[in-house]
């Protein structure tokens, strides 16, 4: 069984969407399956592609030009390779569409996991762009792939509300848990200090200055108890809107913007926060949600994120989330003991071990491909 998954960017600075391709690629490898993923190479000096220079992992010279992408090295390629399936990651790039057109071409089976990217909101973002490269190419790529692989139920019912009528994979995302996750610090019991946290690219659709909205709306008593750490870089003049807000709002002993984290110290960060929240005006799947559940710590997440789970599971809170709401979720923690935290924590990382470790995934993923190239029993997780 040989695969190939395609996407536009795989830097580590390329957000949730290259960090869990990679780990289903490195855990579907782990199992001695031929799997390779094919980018260009990063153009941002600063930034590094995903990994540590595995052989699976096929670059070629990005010279991609435009806003679509274009790329004649990525073209090429493809159009020489022999793979038993072709996989991409994302649409509306060159990368995505070249893959799927390719594919048919050679007659062979093709997987679009979208990543979000067909959800309503998603799809009105930029859409004078979107609409000539939908009816162009795109459209028929949906329509025609063999399989779409989407992440959580909400994403199923938009890919299917697009109009596609083919079977969809309901696969989440791939935890990642280091080998040091049970080592990290977490939460010390004497300090009076809380500290809630933020981690992702920032962006006005994150809605970040809702947390900032939540602590100032917290009485007084907690709010100087209260550290807010907002972890992340994005878009230049949003993150300055938020740091005007934090002034406008008096909050610059509450809030510290700790800039982009990575490794060990992002988990270390995310282990000591008391919550992690994900404010979002929707998010697909949420890589930083397991992240922190598997660290070990509670999670808010906005009813715009797929996470109804969290207050079934009793380890957060799935609730609208305008300012009022975070402030009395915000409250709620401040006033728990850190045992109570701490076992909510605790329910957080079993659910993760549970539905969302990265064996369990690539053997979902791994079964999808055996379906798609042998037929058989229709697997339990594809939906008509």
């Amino acid at each position: 069984m040989k695969i190939l998954h395609t996407i536009s960017g795989f830097g580590n600075r390329s957000g949730g969407t290259s960090t869990c391709t990679y780990d289903l690629l490195r855990n579907i490898n782990s199992n001695e399956i031929y799997a390779d993923i094919l980018t260009p190479d990063t153009k941002d000096k600063n930034d590094k592609l995903m990994g540590h220079g595995e052989d699976w992992i096929k670059i070629v010279n990005n010279d991609c030009i435009s806003p679509y992408a274009y790329s004649k090295e990525t073209k090429r390629f493809i159009e020489n390779s022999n793979y038993d399936v072709y996989h991409t990651n994302g649409l509306w790039l060159h990368c995505n569409h070249i893959t799927c057109s390719i594919a048919r071409k050679k007659n062979k089976p093709y997987i679009i996991t979208p990543h979000g990217m067909l959800y309503p909101a998603a799809l009105k973002r930029s859409y004078w762009k979107k609409w000539p490269l939908l009816k162009m190419q795109f459209e028929k790529d949906i329509r025609e792939a063999t399989c779409i692989h989407a992440t959580c139920k909400p994403e199923l019912e938009h890919i299917r509300n697009f109009g596609y009528k083919g079977p969809i994979a309901l696969i989440g995302n791939p935890a990642d848990l280091p080998p040091y996750i049970d080592d990290l610090s977490g939460r010390k019991a004497e300090t009076q200090i809380i500290t809630f946290g933020f981690l992702g690219r920032l962006h006005p659709r994150k809605k970040v200055e809702n947390l900032l909205y939540g602590v100032a709306g917290c009485p007084p008593e907690n709010k100087k108890r209260m550290h807010l750490v907002i972890m992340g870089k994005g878009d230049d003049s949003y993150e300055q809107f938020l740091r005007n807000e934090t002034k406008r709002l008096k909050l610059e002993e509450n809030v510290e913007f700790k800039g982009f984290v990575k490794g060990r110290e992002k988990f270390e960060l995310l282990s000591e926060l008391s919550a992690l929240f994900v404010p979002s005006d929707f998010e697909n799947f949420g890589m930083i949600v397991t992240e922190a559940l598997a660290a070990g710590t509670p999670v808010f997440a906005s009813l715009g994120t797929p996470w109804e789970i969290l207050n079934e599971a009793k380890c957060g809170w799935w609730r609208e989330r305008d300012p009022k709401n975070i402030s009395e979720v915000m409250t709620t923690i401040a006033n728990m003991s850190t045992e109570e935290i701490n076992e909510m924590g605790k329910r957080g990382k079993e659910l993760v071990y549970k539905h969302f470790t990265g064996d369990r995934i690539a053997s979902q993923m791994l079964t999808l491909y055996n379906w798609i190239i042998n037929g058989g029993e229709k697997p339990d997780f594809i939906y008509y």
